[in-house]
C-alpha cells in the first residue's frame, strides 16, 4: 500500500535534508537498522541528499540500542541477577548526556520461559545492580525503560540491591525482597544506599499510566501475563499496598500519581527510592536526541515501526513525532513494516513495506531486502525528476 499524499515540488530538489527516526521493527529490525537500510534507500536515488539518523525508541525493548546509538554513545556489559537470580549479562548504554538502561535486560520476562514465571518470586534486584554499575562509572543522569517486566516487587528488588534495608514488624532484616514479601515489610533505612545515588537524576521513559492499585493497577492489569495465578492476585495486591502504606508512613512519596504501577510498582519504586521522574517515553527520546535541532532546515522526516494501524494516533512514538514536526511545520512521513486500516492524518504520507497478508515467518528472512525496496519506491515517488 502505497500513500503519499501529494507530491511536493521542492521535494524533487537534488540537495535536501530528511531525517530517519523510526522505532524497532519489533521482531526483525532495530531501529538502527532500520535508519541505515534507508539511508542506502535514499541515497540510491538522491545521492546528494544530506540524511541523519536517529533511531528512536520510548522506553520499551531496543530503548538501549536505539538511543544509545544515537547519542553516539558506547555499550557496556554487565553481569547481574536475573529475575530469579541467575547470573546473566546485561547490556546498557553510556552516553556523554547519561546512561541508558533498559530493566528487561536485567529483570525481563525474556529472561524466563513460561514455566519460571512466578511474580511471587521474581525480583527486580538485577536492575538495582544495573543501575549500581552506571553510578559507580559517576554519571549524573540515569535514563531507564522500565518495558517488559518479570517482576511485581515494587521496585523493592532494585532498592535493596542499592543499599536500601528492610524490616519486618519484629525488626528483623527482610532479604531477598520479591513480590512474596512485600506483606512483610514494616520498615524501609537508607541508611547504607549508595552514596552516588542522591546526586544522580533519574528519568523514567514509559507511556504506561496505570495506578499502583485496584481493577486498573499494576497486579489487575500486568499479573497474569507474568504468571500470577488466580490465587497470587490479592497477595501481591496487599503486598504492594502494604508498600505503598510503608513509603507513605516514612515520607518517602507524599502523593499517587498515574504510572506508578508500571512494571510491577517500579514506577513507584523508583520515584520513592531514587527520586525518578517519569516522563513520556516518546517525548523523553525527542528531547534527548535533540530532534528539534536537527529539524531546522529538513524537508522531510521519515518515521515508522514494526505494524501501524488506526492506533498510531493514540500516543504511540510515530505519532507524538508527528505532532512534534508537523508543530514546526516539517513533514513527517510513515514507512512501517505492516499498515493495517487508517494510521491517521498526522503523517504526510505513509507506505507499508510488506503486504498485509505475508506471514511474519516469510517476512522475517526479507526485512531488510523488503524495507530497502519499499524506500526506493517511496524516494523514487516523492524525489525523482
Amino acid at each position: 500500500m502505497l500513500y503519499c499524499g501529494e507530491s511536493h515540488t521542492r521535494y524533487k530538489e537534488i540537495t535536501m535534508k530528511i531525517i530517519l527516526a523510526p522505532d524497532k521493527f519489533k521482531g526483525t529490525l532495530t531501529a538502527a537498522q532500520v535508519t541505515e537500510i534507508e539511508e542506502k534507500a535514499i541515497r540510491s536515488v538522491l545521492p546528494g541528499a544530506e540524511v541523519i539518523r536517529v533511531p528512536l525508541a520510548d522506553g520499551g525493548d531496543g530503548t538501549v540500542q536505539a538511543l544509545t546509538t544515537a547519542l553516539c554513545g558506547m555499550f557496556q556489559t554487565c553481569t547481574v541477577q536475573d529475575p530469579l537470580g541467575r547470573p546473566v549479562s546485561a547490556e546498557f548504554g553510556m552516553t556523554p548526556e547519561c546512561a541508558i538502561l533498559e530493566m528487561a535486560t536485567a529483570s525481563g520476562m525474556v529472561l524466563l520461559s513460561a514455566a519460571e514465571r512466578n511474580p511471587m518470586k521474581t525480583s527486580t534486584f538485577g536492575t538495582g545492580e544495573l543501575i549500581r554499575k552506571a553510578l559507580d562509572s559517576g554519571v549524573k543522569e540515569i535514563v531507564i525503560g522500565i518495558g517488559g517486566s518479570a517482576t511485581v516487587d515494587g521496585g523493592t528488588g532494585m532498592a535493596e540491591a542499592l543499599g536500601y534495608e528492610f524490616f519486618n514488624v519484629a525488626g528483623e532484616k527482610i532479604t531477598g525482597l520479591c513480590g512474596g514479601k512485600l506483606s512483610d515489610i514494616a520498615r524501609i533505612s537508607s541508611s547504607n544506599v549508595h552514596p552516588a545515588l542522591k546526586n544522580c537524576k533519574f528519568r523514567i521513559a514509559s507511556d504506561v499510566t496505570n495506578p499502583l492499585l485496584g481493577n486498573n493497577g499494576s497486579v489487575a492489569v500486568f499479573a497474569p501475563q507474568k504468571g500470577a495465578t488466580p490465587e497470587m492476585m490479592p497477595l501481591l495486591e496487599d503486598g504492594l499496598a502494604n508498600l505503598r502504606e510503608v513509603l507513605y508512613r516514612q515520607n518517602m512519596i507524599t502523593e499517587d500519581i498515574p504510572g506508578d504501577g508500571a512494571a510491577g510498582g517500579l514506577g513507584l519504586g523508583l520515584r520513592a527510592f531514587c527520586s525518578a521522574v517519569p516522563e513520556s517515553g516518546a517525548k523523553l527520546a525527542i528531547a534527548l536526541t535533540r530532534l528539534e535541532e536537527k529539524l531546522n532546515g529538513a524537508d522531510m522526516v521519515i518515521t515508522g515501526e514494526g505494524c501501524s494501524d488506526d492506533q498510531t494516533e493514540n500516543g504511540k512514538l510515530c505519532s507524538e513525532l508527528a505532532i512534534f514536526c508537523n508543530s514546526r511545520n516539517v513533514p513527517c512521513y510513515l514507512l512501517s513494516g505492516k499498515i493495517i486500516g487508517d494510521p491517521g492524518k498526522l503523517f504526510a504520507g505513509y507506505l507499508a513495506t510488506v503486504p498485509v497478508e505475508m506471514p511474519f515467518e516469510e517476512i522475517k528472512p526479507r526485512s531488510a531486502e523488503l524495507l530497502y525496496q519499499a524506500t526506493v519506491k517511496f524516494a523514487e515517488k516523492m524525489f525523482a525528476k
